[in-house]
């Protein structure tokens, strides 16, 4: 339970439980640390819900960045404003927000061109601090603990720069509404603004998580005609017909190269394929499975290894495009609210992308099962 000023007071530290990891892969430690108060242009929130995406447990593991443990990792996640830095004027205490791992300052020559998500002072941060100050807000019996992509909402209580909080309805069910702060966000984000899919197109996905499945959300509500599915996980069949697959590939279940199939699948090549594995050998898998001249291949996902692309310029000089997606291309503040307006109107699927609701204390469970490919979404409730 956290221990905080009284509210009449200005803020100050406080301490609450986090989901500390010590090192890469290690289980995580559920200990007390002590939160700093907002900073300048940051706001303290208390975090309600947060679901494990794939890019958590993937930094997790990796060995990559020895350095920048201990950490709290976690991004996809709401809350509530609990207290507000100085200059801060978007936000009051009791608001309810979404935590954005980019966010948008509304200044930088990106966020001005209209054609960019790609914020020049708010975008991914990989050196595990703040952005305002390279410095952390989390600390144990002293010692620093790193941030993971400026949220870290393993933690009941965080800080994050008001530039990566987007504000949310008080009657939004917090403990769903997480999940478009980043996974089904991306996915639709990548069918819609970066792809820009057809009324009528042919369409593959590779890899049917959640990214995935909401890629073939997105494609469906475009009116694309075909969607195919490919993965090596024979349940994510029936799963992925609620979300519009049409058509479904188990790669380990042919004899010869996937990219034939689809081929012959779609007349010559999909309108459009998907890379939503997080592998760079897929990516060129996906791009040799759309069509000749005009074919767009978009990858979406974090690569655990091999980060290079490798792929035969043939292909694109047939004219086939290969984009990449960064939260869908979505620019947080402008846009993110006409998505959540979507949730609410029921207009996109959310709730049937939660497979499990853990409580906080039974966090590693929930990292299990994704190591497992048992779950697509965990949310974890920080007051259970």
């Amino acid at each position: 339970m956290a221990t905080d000023a009284a509210s009449s007071s200005p803020p100050a530290a406080i301490t609450c439980r986090a989901a500390v990891a010590w090192g890469p892969g290690q289980p995580l430690v559920m200990e007390e640390v002590e939160v700093a108060p907002p900073g300048p242009t940051e706001i303290r929130v208390k975090v309600v819900s947060t679901s494990v995406c794939r890019s958590d447990v993937t930094a997790w593991q990796s060995k990559a960045q020895p350095d920048l443990f201990p950490r709290i990792f976690g991004h996809e996640a709401s809350g509530v404003v609990e207290s507000v830095g100085e200059g801060v004027t978007e936000f009051q205490v009791g608001d309810h927000v979404l935590t954005v791992f980019i966010g948008e300052c509304k200044s930088c020559k990106h966020c001005l061109s209209g054609k960019s998500n790609m914020c020049q002072k708010l975008g991914l941060e990989r050196k595990g601090v703040m952005h305002s100050d390279q410095k952390t807000r989390f600390s144990v019996k002293g010692k620093p603990v790193y941030h993971y992509c400026a949220v870290s909402s393993f933690s009941e209580y965080t800080v994050v720069h008001s530039g990566c909080a987007v504000k949310v309805g008080p009657t939004v069910p917090m403990d769903r509404v997480c999940l478009l702060s980043c996974g089904v966000s991306a996915g639709l984000g990548a069918a819609w603004n970066v792809a820009d899919v057809s009324e009528g197109s042919s369409v593959v996905i590779f890899g049917l998580g959640t990214v995935g499945l909401s890629v073939a959300q997105g494609a469906k509500l475009r009116g694309a005609s075909k969607i195919i599915g490919v993965d090596i996980n024979p349940d994510k069949q029936e799963k992925g017909k609620s979300f519009g697959i049409t058509d479904f590939i188990n790669p380990n279940e042919l004899s010869e190269p996937v990219q034939q199939v689809i081929k012959r699948m779609t007349a010559g090549g999909a309108d459009y394929s998907f890379e939503c594995v997080g592998d760079t050998g897929v990516v060129s898998t996906a791009l040799q499975s759309c069509s000749d001249g005009w074919g767009v291949t978009v990858t979406l996902g974090v690569p655990k290894a091999k980060p290079e692309v490798s792929a035969h310029y043939a292909f694109l000089l047939s004219g086939r495009a290969l984009k990449g997606s960064l939260f869908g291309g979505w620019r947080p503040k402008s846009d993110l609210p006409s998505l959540v307006d979507k949730y609410t109107d029921k207009e996109i699927q959310v709730d049937g992308l939660v497979t499990h609701d853990i409580p906080f204390n039974d966090i590693n469970r929930a990292l299990e099962l994704m190591l497992e490919n048992k779950c697509l979404r965990c949310v974890i409730h920080m007051s259970q």
